[in-house]
């Protein structure tokens, strides 16, 4: 379990972090999404334990990090933005290094080396000078080094930077497997990257959680879209014994209905079926609509805070 409460980060008199609170249980894969320079950086910093919050706290299974921060980040595996790797090192030694420095003991070490190799696709080039690698095979060795000891906590800054479209996907694929045995907390400006493995989200604005909330929330919309032929007084008149519906707009192909806060569009939609059926208006499609993350990322930086993400 991690717990944030309070957290503040200042440079003189710019708050790169303001007031961060939030939980993150195990198992979890959570991403911070925001702008750059929105200070998701300087919030995986101070959870390694790498920078010194300026006041609040930050707690890993009850330890304050600030105070058992060596005994804890044993546990962590972390990816910076930008991975510091030695160039003139192989990746077998580079990772053999890594895995010394995480306090794997040196019978395990060949084993250890070999999985993070095979887990992250780097076989091919193992013995290859770390110099010699495209910008996305040295990403692939920075996730290589963060997993070296199977670590139960996993900070990826922007994990897919610099990878091509078979190496996002292959990525993407490794961030869920890690679902299985750790927790995952990572950073992106990339809407995508969210949608694809992240069970939650934090959209942080400015230095401050602007929304915290599931995907499977966040994706969830009061509206019910009916692609149909009829024009929207037809419409109405037509669903006026609908209890829960509140709204009706004119949308490309069809009405777009809005249905009240206390309802659902997935318990309304039968009756609104039926409804229609009844009135022998044709139905070409009729479905919830489904928020995408970007509108919801524009909203959030929009207004300081999302009182409505539905």
């Amino acid at each position: 379990m991690i717990e944030i409460q309070a957290l503040c980060r200042n440079y003189g008199d710019f708050a790169a972090v303001r007031n961060a609170s939030f939980t993150i249980r195990p198992g979890e894969i959570v991403g911070l999404l925001g702008h750059n320079g929105a200070g998701k950086s300087t919030i995986m910093k101070m959870l390694m334990g790498y920078l010194e919050p300026s006041s609040g706290t930050i707690r890993i299974n009850g330890q304050d990090i600030t105070k058992q921060g060596d005994a804890l980040r044993q546990q962590m595996g972390y990816l910076p933005e930008s991975p510091p790797t030695y160039p003139e090192m192989t990746v077998v030694e580079y990772l053999d290094y890594a895995a010394g420095l995480r306090g794997v003991p040196e019978a395990e070490r060949a084993n250890a080396v070999r999985k993070a190799i095979d887990r992250t696709d780097l076989n091919a080039k193992a013995l290859a000078p770390i110099a010699t690698l495209s910008r996305g095979y040295k990403q692939r060795v920075g996730v290589a080094q963060a997993i070296i000891h199977d670590p139960k906590i996993l900070i990826l800054d922007e994990p897919t930077n610099g990878l091509d479209p078979s190496q996002i996907h292959h990525m993407r694929e490794l961030i869920r497997s890690f679902r299985e045995h750790a927790t995952v907390i990572l950073s992106t400006h990339i809407m995508q990257e969210v949608s694809a493995v992240c069970d939650r989200v934090l959209m942080i604005r400015q230095g401050e959680v602007a929304l915290d909330e599931t995907l499977e929330n966040l994706q969830r919309s009061q509206h019910v879209r009916l692609l149909t032929d009829a024009p929207v007084q037809t419409v109405r008149e037509a669903l006026s014994p609908v209890a829960g519906l509140e709204a009706f707009d004119a949308c490309e192909g069809g009405v777009r209905i809005r249905v009240k806060d206390d309802s659902t569009p997935d318990t309304v939609l039968p009756d609104i079926a039926r409804a229609l059926v009844a009135a022998n208006i044709a139905i070409r499609d009729l479905h919830p609509e489904v928020r995408d993350l970007e509108t919801v990322f524009a909203e959030v930086n929009q207004v300081k805070e999302v009182t409505d993400a539905a």
